[in-house]
């Protein structure tokens, strides 16, 4: 390639990688304010994965093209006007898509645009990957675990500094209400300082008395390039989630947000910028799951994923990454969980707690209790009561209306899955006790639905649907409604609501679920790990565990020589 005169040379690297060889030889040069990274290459023994040949032909980053997006000003529905990066953030800057494509971003609550982000390619994927790579090692990973933790001080200190903002922008591309936006927010800043003050100790190790002449240790190590797919009802919420383990442990992200609630997700690509993380430790690709989301399972330098969804895409995440090189993975599912009523339930609490089970974020929550079982001695009693608190208490709309409980269904794919399944639940022969109608003509929002005296082979019982649908079913004995509840493939949350110890501790022990709550649901810790059971996926969030899922443990054995 013959180069202009002005022309820079910026950086120049070569990489061997195991089991086949792979040279590169890299050249950025300024062109028209473009900078154009062009590649020559030789690659040997191609492997061979999931139908793909990675490594990934030289050619995928010839030409790679280099050019900054502009931000879009956006005003919010609370009168808020700020600017929007709209670019995919690889290397520490916002830049345009190879292809130039972008994804509409709507407002769920108004069906109205409110911008277009730009929209990766596997070319923005590859680059993303070698970024990550070149900040790894050794610069981020061995740097003093404290250096990390100040930066994600940093980021949280920023994040506490711009939360009404935030939560604002969540509230508008997702939704939900300003409310549950908020208590979100503060729930992330939490969970990134958490891991902050984990840095200097979560690599930690021990020793092993073995007997026999050896001195035994065991330290754990980071990773290395980590690959994020988080989905669209909670975007900051599982991004802080994911991210700060990572960055705690010494590893770096390529993260893939969920393409109907990119923004959140780029505005805090804007908060690493300032908070000064290096070049490369953090990247950010919106783009299709079959593209950009493959291209990062797939991609044979990332190491782990971690993804957030639903249980048939995470087996297919989960083949994806074993047949591509056995990578490590967590995987946060579906989930259809029970919620026990017993007999001495205290009132009206419970219903406020049957309440959030389900119809916060308007049932989106992959924890929700969708179907609870109450003891016949108050069954007639509940439904009355929960019925008059729905219909005279629980509003629906706007999320900026403080007045509104729950706001909108994230798009009209979603809505009409929901309102099918109403449909399915009427055909079915369950009675319907309140809702299963739209409200208003104009944003997806739905009026809260509960069916009763419902069987336990119906659809609405046993599939996920992910919205304001709840079920209600009576049983008679503890041992009845153990069996009741455990009767899902699905294993992610439970709720108990009893006022007696004895009976709280027994059920709890034996239902099949990641976690249970006793007189509450879908309340959060940052220090209290968060995952599922049986088709709810594997690994943790929060807490000490999900540290662990971010790093690998090493033996080392010593001979003595005495």
């Amino acid at each position: 390639m013959i180069l202009p005169k002005n022309a820079r040379n910026l950086v120049r690297t070569s990489t061997s990688l195991k089991s086949s060889t792979f040279f590169i030889t890299a050249k950025f040069s300024f062109i028209n304010n473009k900078r154009l990274l062009s590649t020559t290459g030789n690659l040997k023994n191609n492997l061979h994965y999931s139908k793909q040949k990675y490594p990934a032909n030289p050619d995928s980053t010839k030409n790679y093209i280099i050019e900054k997006a502009d931000e879009a000003i956006i005003t919010l529905p609370n009168g808020v006007t700020y600017n929007q990066p709209t670019g995919l953030f690889i290397n520490g800057e916002f830049i345009k898509s190879q292809d130039s494509s972008k994804i509409k971003v709507e407002n769920p609550s108004t069906e109205e645009q409110i911008c277009e982000v730009f929209s990766g390619t596997e070319a923005d994927v590859e680059y993303a990957v070698n970024s990550a790579e070149k900040a790894f090692n050794p610069s981020w990973t061995h740097c003093d675990p404290k250096v990390r933790g100040k930066y994600l001080y940093k980021i949280a200190e920023i994040m506490e500094k711009k939360k009404d903002l935030i939560a604002a922008i969540e509230s508008t591309d997702n939704g939900k209400t300003l409310e549950l936006s908020a208590g979100d927010v503060s729930v992330a800043i939490d969970y990134v300082r958490s891991a902050a003050g984990q840095c200097d100790n979560c690599l930690g190790g021990r020793t092993i008395e073995s007997g026999d002449g050896y001195v035994n240790y065991t330290v754990r190590e980071p990773i290395g390039i980590c690959g994020q797919i988080i989905p669209w009802n909670f975007p900051l919420l599982m991004l802080s989630w994911k991210i700060a383990p990572a960055l705690a442990t010494g590893n770096v992200v390529v993260l893939k947000p969920a393409s109907l609630t990119p923004l959140n997700a780029l505005f805090f690509a804007k908060i690493v910028q300032e908070a000064g993380l290096p070049k490369g430790v953090v990247n950010i690709i919106p783009g299709p799951g079959r593209s950009v989301g493959d291209a990062i399972i797939n991609h044979p330098k990332v190491r782990k994923v971690a993804f957030t969804g639903s249980t048939t895409i995470g087996k297919d995440v989960a083949l994806k990454a074993a047949s591509s090189n056995l990578k490590k993975v967590t995987l946060e599912l579906g989930g259809k969980s029970a919620h026990v009523v017993f007999n001495d339930a205290k009132m009206p609490t419970t219903l406020d707690n049957l309440v959030n089970g389900i119809f916060k974020n308007a049932g989106q929550i992959c924890s929700s209790g969708s179907r609870i079982y109450v003891q016949s001695g108050i069954y007639d009693h509940l439904l009355a009561s929960l019925k008059k608190h729905l219909e005279e208490n629980i509003k629906v709309g706007s999320p900026f209306d403080p007045e509104n409980y729950q706001g909108a269904i994230i798009g009209k794919s979603q809505f009409d899955n929901i309102m099918n399944y109403i449909a399915i639940g009427k055909k079915e022969g369950a009675k319907l006790l309140t809702g299963g109608e739209r409200v208003g003509t104009k944003g997806y929002f739905i009026r809260p639905t509960i069916f009763y005296d419902v069987k336990e082979d119906m659809r609405i019982v046993k599939e996920e649907i992910f919205g304001p649908i709840v079920t209600i079913s009576k049983f008679d004995t503890l041992e009845q409604v153990i069996t009741m509840a455990n009767d899902s493939e699905f294993g992610l949350g439970a709720g108990i609501e009893t006022q007696n110890i004895n009976t709280a501790l027994y059920v709890s022990k034996y239902l099949h679920a990641g976690t249970c709550w006793i007189n509450d649901y879908n309340s959060f810790h940052h220090g209290v790990p968060f995952g599922g059971f049986k088709q709810s996926g594997y690994g943790r969030e929060m807490g000490v565990e999900a540290l662990a899922n971010y790093s690998d443990t090493k033996a080392i054995r010593i001979k003595l020589d005495i």
